[in-house]
């Protein structure tokens, strides 16, 4: 299975890891299906690193009002890889993720990863150039300048399945 992420300005394709993350791909599928994040901007865009987007106010403090148990697993942080942004503490993850622009080993085994790009890495690139507020930035740092929007998430079934 697939989520195909429209965005302004283009689509990411990514495969999940459903094997290895069951609770945070059904919870990212529930709110892609329920429109959740149909419109929410990408809210921080650390050079090099990752973009991230998923949090319905601006100033990263909101969720889908529920937390999900983390589910590490041996997938790393790779270029592209999927993964749910959390809090402190590890339980904390709710709907925020984050697409990797490169090797990020401080955070394998401490965030869920659980998808990767398999079309449209050059869109995430251009994402993750986008000039920021930078690093003193408020409200937040690393806030991008330009507003990028999720257009519409669609879940996509393997050919030949129901």
């Amino acid at each position: 299975m697939t989520a195909e992420i429209e965005t302004s300005l283009g689509t990411i394709r990514f495969r999940f890891y459903a094997l290895d993350a069951p609770e945070t791909c059904r919870n990212f599928i529930k709110l892609a299906g329920s429109h959740f994040y149909d419109g929410l901007p990408f809210i921080r865009v650390s050079p090099g690193e990752l973009i991230q987007t998923g949090a319905p106010r601006e100033d990263m403090t909101a969720g889908p009002g529920y937390t999900i148990k983390a589910e590490f697993n041996g997938h790393l942080h790779v270029p592209g890889a999927v993964a749910m942004h959390r809090d402190r503490y590890p339980d904390s993850a709710g709907s925020q993720f984050y697409i990797g622009l490169a090797d990020l080993p401080e955070r394998d085994y401490q965030y869920t990863v659980f998808g990767q790009v398999t079309e449209g890495m050059a869109v995430v690139k251009k994402i993750g150039e986008l000039d920021t507020n930078g690093p003193d930035g408020r409200p937040i740092p690393y806030r991008p300048l330009e507003n990028i929007y999720i257009t519409r998430i669609a879940i996509l079934e393997p050919q030949g399945q129901p």
